[in-house]
């Protein structure tokens, strides 16, 4: 089954006060990190990322084994990654979506969303549970039971997720637009570890994940 990754790292960084998914985590750039992690189940990679950065990113991956194409991207993260899959070859099986800003995603997981996708499920999302009471804009509490947190990678089928992006439907993350296509989405356990990059105190928070692995 040949698998595709699409590293989605094109974003702004309004909160963080830059590009995040360049900023350096434990001596490299946050998004490599993402990128060598799905080397290593990957058959190819495509990092999306800005016009401006192009050069930076190419740069970056020189010393990744596996293949790599970089691709500018859109002014939403649809439209991302809509210009990732165009990289894609069309015999590609399957296609992981992954955001450039969750560093710390493991092998495992990414292993999980394939494993399901091998199974015949047509897209996979890992979750983990809500932890923080909740409580809607108009005052009314939500039961946190009924909600689940989603993260990244996501894995589909690849001839699904095509379909799904053919629309010009924007959505925050892949699934939601798979599901409009009539895809049926499984899900598997996420990692409360995988955090995503969104402030710079972040970055402190993933440091000190890393140097914990590294002392296990």
């Amino acid at each position: 089954m040949k698998i595709w990754t699409i590293v989605v790292a094109a974003g702004e960084g309004f909160r963080f006060g830059g590009r995040k998914q360049l900023a350096e985590l434990a001596g490299i750039p946050v998004l490599l990190h993402s990128v060598i992690t799905a080397s290593a189940i990957s058959d190819g990679i495509v990092v999306v990322t800005s016009e401006e950065d192009i050069e930076f990113v190419e740069s970056c991956l020189k010393n990744i084994d596996q293949f790599c194409e970089v691709a500018k991207g859109g002014t939403t993260r649809s439209a991302s990654v809509r210009c990732g899959l165009a990289k894609v070859p069309h015999e590609c099986e399957t296609v992981i979506v992954h955001d450039g800003v969750r560093p710390l995603a493991s092998k495992k997981l990414f292993e999980s969303v394939i494993e399901k996708i091998k199974d015949g499920a047509e897209a996979v999302v890992p979750v983990v549970p809500i932890t923080d009471s909740l409580r809607s804009v108009n005052g009314k509490q939500i039961n946190r039971d009924e909600v689940v947190a989603v993260q990244t990678p996501q894995a589909f089928n690849a001839t699904l997720l095509r379909e799904a992006y053919l629309s010009n439907e924007d959505a925050t993350d892949d699934s939601s637009l798979v599901e409009l296509v009539g895809g049926t989405i499984d899900f598997v356990d996420g990692d409360p570890s995988n955090l995503k990059i969104t402030v710079s105190s972040d970055l402190l928070i993933a440091e000190h994940f890393l140097i914990g692995k590294k002392s296990v």
